[in-house]
């Protein structure tokens, strides 16, 4: 699986637009970012069902807090049914700096990505549910005519806990990092999850969700990747800094300035370092030497935002630069 991640900060149309150049292009999966402050994921997901024929489809991620677990399943069992089975389902805990602004606390996230996990998969197999744990459902159901394919789930994790818990009891995980450092630390957590995972899951698949910004000009490409890492830099956990070599103090400066919303502050204060450890950043030629070294640990790499200071060339070059 290649995948590629577009986001709905683009209106529907231009997102619909690079998904069909993203199946042109190769790629063999297409997720939707899920944030409230975007367009919606599953608006985007349908017009790509449309207008592709090939391409997997799913959000990436959706976190069981905004939206009840039992929506959740219900949007991508509609998914799957409207794209002719082409649904994959991108579950995670969700940004818990975005979950505060709708005042909704991040309680128990192990828990309740498991849950939400186990629940929707009932819920395809058409059973009824009553499930009273980190949310409730009481006798819930899916209406539809016949049962919902089985529809994998890719769980969204970056901890120690949700590494171990995706490989015990997901399909796959998104593990979202840019750096070998950070893969093959992962790759050891995916492994301890592994050897509990009961023989009847089938086969796991171990999937880097990567910050990409590709273009001809290793400058450019660089600067388009600003805006993400310093989401992902200002968020970090103090042990990923340290395993960089980054100044714990510098990185909470631009987090801050994030939440503030300066965010021209914010991307200023981004340094080459932070680019360094949070995205894959360059030449054609620079994304494929990374994408080599993250595949050593690791068997497939998603390409997350932005892609590049220009998204159609980008997904054109990444198609013709990832095997």
């Amino acid at each position: 699986m290649t995948g590629i991640e577009l986001t709905p900060e683009l209106p529907v149309s231009e997102v619909r637009e690079l998904g069909v150049r993203a199946e042109e292009a190769g790629f063999e999966t297409v997720y939707s970012s899920c944030h409230y402050n975007n367009r919606d994921p599953f608006a985007a997901l349908t017009a790509l069902a449309d207008a592709t024929e090939s391409v997997r489809l799913g959000p990436g991620v959706a976190n069981p807090y905004e939206v009840h677990p039992v929506r959740v399943a219900s949007q991508v069992a509609t998914l799957d049914e409207h794209s002719g089975g082409r649904a994959v389902c991108g579950l995670g805990a969700g940004d818990r700096s975005t979950l505060r602004n709708l005042g909704i606390e991040r309680e128990r996230p192990l828990r309740r990505v498991l849950e939400a996990m186990q629940v929707s998969r009932e819920l395809w197999a058409g059973e009824r549910v009553s499930h009273d744990g980190t949310f409730t459902a009481a006798d819930a159901g899916l209406n539809y005519a016949e049962e919902v394919s089985e529809v994998p789930v890719f769980v969204g994790a970056q901890g120690p806990q949700m590494l171990r818990m995706a490989a015990k009891h997901a399909d796959g995980v998104l593990f979202n990092a840019s750096h070998p450092r950070d893969v093959a630390w992962a790759a050891e957590r995916v492994e301890e999850g592994l050897a509990e995972r009961p023989d009847s899951r089938g086969a796991f698949e171990f999937a880097v969700f990567a910050s990409v910004s590709v273009a001809e000009s290793r400058e450019a490409a660089r600067e388009a990747a600003r805006p993400p890492v310093a989401f992902i830099a200002g968020g970090a956990a103090d042990p990923v800094l340290e395993r960089h070599g980054i100044d714990a103090e510098a990185a909470s400066a631009v987090g801050a300035a994030v939440e503030r919303g300066e965010f021209r502050e914010a991307f200023a204060d981004v340094s080459e370092a932070m680019i360094d450890a949070f995205a894959i950043a360059g030449t054609p030629e620079d994304v494929a030497s990374r994408a080599a070294a993250l595949r050593e640990h690791a068997d497939t790499v998603v390409c997350g935002s932005p892609l590049g200071p220009d998204r159609a060339t980008a997904i054109d070059l990444l198609g013709e630069t990832l095997p």
